[in-house]
């Protein structure tokens, strides 16, 4: 398994993520150390980036929004993001996006 994403006891799948906002599209970006890089178009302004992350995430899986929830991170560019609904399979593919 990967460093960046985890199983967690009650189901839900953390991914630690290293954010870049105010890029020029939302992409993933590969790993970056221990972390999954994402680029974000937000600006990291009044929770945009936040936002925009929350609904990257959840389109790149197919879930909705408040199966994504920001657990730390909120105003660093380090992110963890609790994740219910999906499987450790799907998840691994987002850095090979």
């Amino acid at each position: 398994m990967s460093d960046w994403f985890r199983q967690a006891a009650n189901g839900c799948i953390t991914l630690t993520l290293h954010i870049q906002p105010g890029a020029k599209k939302s992409e993933f970006a590969g790993l970056h150390g221990d972390a999954l890089k994402i680029r974000l178009a937000a600006p990291p302004v009044d929770g945009k980036a936040n936002e925009a992350l929350i609904r990257f995430i959840a389109d790149a899986l197919g879930l909705a929004k408040s199966a994504v929830h920001l657990k730390s991170g909120h105003t660093s560019r380090r992110k963890v993001l609790e994740i219910l609904g999906t499987s450790t399979t799907t998840i691994a593919g987002l850095a090979d996006r």
